[in-house]
């Protein structure tokens, strides 16, 4: 009898660390996403669009592998939106670009390097491009892994 004890205090030892291990590989992939951040830029191929200024509206959306905050639900342990915004805005009125492809690639290399993104899609909207035809907007979308 002390011996099947044993036997089955070490087939719950066992039972334990695989409920451990299915709770690891089973951590879930979180996405991060922020839609319509305006911000006035100076970007473009025009002297207009560089000289005057122009509004480009963002969308961002980056996956991390590892995110505490889905078992702790402590803020600490996830991303701060109004940071990830800050950074977006610091990419897009740091310097200019000719292109909008160039603007979201800096975009996206910042948000890789500073949150640890495994991937990250940038969009940038002009919606009010210096074409002559009408259109609601002219955007560019990068995505990119890190």
């Amino acid at each position: 009898m002390t011996w099947e004890r044993e036997e089955d205090d070490f087939d719950d030892e066992l039972d334990e660390d695989a409920l451990d291990d299915d709770r690891q590989s089973s951590a879930p992939a979180v996405t991060i996403e922020i839609s319509g951040l305006s911000l006035y830029t100076r970007h473009g191929v025009h002297e207009a669009e560089r000289e005057l200024g122009q509004r480009l509206v963002f969308d961002v959306s980056f996956e991390l592998d590892e995110c505490d905050a889905t078992v702790t639900d402590r803020v600490e342990d996830t991303i701060n939106y109004g940071e990830v915004c800050e950074q977006v805005a610091l990419a897009a009125q740091e310097r200019s670009y000719n292109t909008l492809e160039r603007l979201c690639t800096a975009v996206a290399d910042r948000l890789i390097d500073r949150f640890g993104a495994e991937s990250v899609r940038v969009k940038a909207a002009k919606p009010e491009p210096p074409i002559p035809l009408p259109v609601d907007e002219v955007s560019v979308e990068v995505w990119k892994e890190a």
